[in-house]
């Protein structure tokens, strides 16, 4: 059952997505709405989520792209939205040409499938000829996971984080970052019928979990810890896609946008109270405003995978089936993101002297809600709503919750969530701190050269093209004065001697002109007689 315009549709999957966006974007603009922000920032605001509502919706993939373009332009908007600080600014371009690159992956795909498929239509892809049906999910991957800051554009998501709080809250859950988890969701056909799409989808997420949330776990920053562990959770959708569990990925993305917006808007309040989103500096930071620590805490635990919370069940939905390399890796990086959620939540709760955070009430009415939202939605992967769920959804049966999973998931959550408070300083190797030297290893791999090859083509263009066109300008220029010095003096000699003969010409043809009617007979005498002679001569 669906609704249809043109090319967009509303199904079970959409739906929920529209859900989730509406309520997030709603909860965010609450808790913006008392830290002053203009016009401009809200109306952004708006129209970025207006672009993710397109995206989600479309039937095709040209209504896909154009709320794929828009939805980055306004990201960039947005993470730069302080536009006069330079950083802010550098920090924004990084983040829109790491995604663009990536986007080039759809604008592609969309050729192939018109190719291949004679349709864009998303259901149509499947279908699509041998070869191109390869190089559509090839291009799809490649945007979904630039989009998603998955490996290896991951880097892009810590530039991120130069933009407000709130535009954190808004990106990390419900909009662009879950995208790319969603578009795979969305096309799971395709990568199946591919015979390697799926595999390769599966182990990207699940590679990135782990990697990503040992980044996580050696940030000192709670905004780019909060970062890090985006690019994890988002790693287990992605995962999720790939195994062909939609369902289970779909609860992931939606518990998980509860427990991320939650987690961010926390984060704000510190950074605007207390002018700092350091981890050292926010000790006490939770004891000083309980409501904020409170949510904060549920926002945690939730996502450390704690038992009974959201992403406990959730997440463990998407392992439970798995074969068995992958469910290791997915085990694994179930146990680093407890640890890097542990570490977040000792760090503002260990006790500190200070003055009390203060936010408005209006603001903390959507942490109440987040809070209980990251907490209760584990429902939606328990075994009692887990069928009404695929049914909303259009997906077909899958794997369900695996009890012994979930059991191994909560104890060793619990496990690592004890150890991390009695470890004085967690481990935070410059590799993971520096976010694996992506930025640094795409500027060496990519910008530099690009940057090289401009600048040879420059020089060519400089040196060979317009040296080219300044040759020719002189040559014109050495012909004409040539003309003008030799060719021209004797044309005007001979202009004049033409001159002269006519005007000679002319003297003697004005002297018969007497006017006397006797002298014009005896001329056409002359001239008849003249004629006369010639005729007979020729004869």
């Amino acid at each position: 059952m669906s609704l249809r315009l043109g090319g967009l549709a509303v199904d079970g999957l959409s739906a929920v997505l529209l859900v989730t966006l509406a309520v997030v974007l709603a909860a965010v603009l609450v808790f913006a709405a008392g830290e002053r922000y203009g016009a401009r920032f809200y109306g952004l605001m708006v129209l970025f989520a207006a672009a993710m509502a397109v995206t989600v919706t479309a039937t095709d993939l040209l209504m896909l792209l154009m709320g794929w373009e828009v939805m980055g332009a306004m990201s960039y908007a947005l993470i730069g939205y302080a536009w006069s600080d330079a950083d802010r600014v550098r920090s924004a371009d990084v983040a829109f040409l790491t995604t663009r690159t990536a986007d080039m992956g759809l604008y592609a795909a969309a050729g192939f499938a018109l190719a291949g498929a004679h349709s864009l239509r998303l259901d149509a892809l499947a279908q699509a000829d041998g070869p191109w049906r390869d190089l559509i999910a090839a291009g799809i991957a490649v945007s979904a996971l630039g989009k998603s800051a998955q490996l290896p554009f991951s880097f892009w998501l810590a530039r991120a984080m130069s933009g407000p709080s709130p535009v954190s809250a808004l990106l990390h859950s419900a909009t662009m970052v879950a995208a790319g988890a969603y578009l795979l969701m969305r096309v799971h056909p395709l990568l199946a019928a591919t015979g390697w799409a799926d595999a390769l989808v599966a182990w990207a997420g699940a590679v990135t979990a782990l990697v990503l949330g040992a980044v996580a776990l050696a940030q000192r920053d709670l905004k780019q810890l909060l970062a890090a562990s985006t690019c994890a959770q988002i790693g287990f959708m992605v995962l999720a896609a790939g195994a062909g569990e939609v369902g289970a990925g779909t609860a992931q993305l939606v518990a998980h946008a509860a427990v991320k917006s939650l987690l961010f808007l926390c984060a704000g309040a510190w950074l605007v109270a207390l002018g700092t989103q350091r981890l050292d500096e926010l000790r006490g930071a939770a004891r000083r405003h309980r409501l904020v620590g409170a949510a904060f805490a549920v926002g945690a635990l939730a996502l450390a995978g704690l038992p009974p919370l959201s992403l406990w069940v959730t997440k463990d939905e998407v392992l439970a089936g798995l074969p068995p390399g992958l469910l290791a890796v997915g085990l694994a990086a179930s146990v680093v993101s407890a640890a890097y959620a542990a570490k977040a939540l000792f760090a503002v709760f260990r006790p500190a002297e200070g003055g009390g955070v203060r936010v408005p009430v209006l603001g903390q009415v959507p942490l109440v809600v987040l809070a209980f939202a990251a907490g209760v939605l584990g429902v939606l992967g328990l075994p009692v709503a887990a069928e009404a769920w695929r049914r909303l959804l259009g997906v077909p049966d899958e794997s369900g919750t695996d009890t012994r999973v979930l059991a191994l998931s909560g104890t060793l959550a619990l496990i690592t969530v004890a150890a991390v408070g009695f470890v004085r300083r967690v481990p935070a190797p410059g590799w993971a701190a520096e976010w694996l030297y992506l930025e640094r290893a795409a500027g060496a791999a990519v910008v530099r050269p690009a940057f090289a090859v401009a600048r040879a083509l420059a020089r060519f263009d400089d040196r060979v093209v317009d040296g080219s066109v300044r040759g020719v300008a002189r040559g014109g220029r050495w012909a004409a004065s040539l003309t003008g010095r030799r060719i021209e003096i004797r044309m005007d000699g001979l202009t004049r001697v033409v001159a002269r003969a006519a005007r000679t010409l002319a003297v003697l043809a004005r002297r018969p002109q007497t006017g006397q009617i006797h002298m014009y007979y005896a001329q056409a005498a002359v001239v008849l007689a003249v004629l006369v002679a010639i005729a007979v001569l020729a004869g």
